[in-house]
């Protein structure tokens, strides 16, 4: 008897385990960063787009670090969290910098969201 409960009280927590491993990997959040104003002046006939930024991003969940991620040079980035609230920011301080931004993660969804940085340029 105390074999069979041990077996499955074994079972039930690597059940348990094993779902929240697999929630992890299908959600989260992705997007692409971006920085601008990238010139001084901005005119009709030269438009002055805003560009990718390859930089480090911190993401909170409640008052924890729960990653850093990098995005990339073509400013995407995508990293797996478990569903729930987060705020993203800049992991570097100083210029350009990022407003935070908070974020919802659903059950097997990722949130796309473009983050925009402030060159600082005027």
């Amino acid at each position: 008897m105390k074999r069979r409960v041990l077996a499955l009280s074994v079972g039930v927590l690597l059940a348990a385990c094993g779902h929240s491993a697999a929630s992890r990997d299908d959600s989260g959040v992705q997007g692409l960063v971006r920085v601008g104003p990238t010139c001084p002046v901005e005119q009709a006939e030269n438009p002055c787009p805003d560009r990718p930024l390859a930089t480090e991003l911190r993401i909170v969940g409640g008052s924890d670090a729960v990653a850093t991620v990098r995005s990339g040079a073509d400013g995407r980035f995508r990293v797996a969290l478990d569903p729930g609230s987060y705020t993203i920011s800049s992991a570097k301080p100083g210029l350009p910098s990022l407003r935070p931004v908070q974020v919802t993660v659903r059950p097997h969804a990722f949130t796309s969201v473009t983050l925009s940085f402030d060159s600082g340029i005027r």
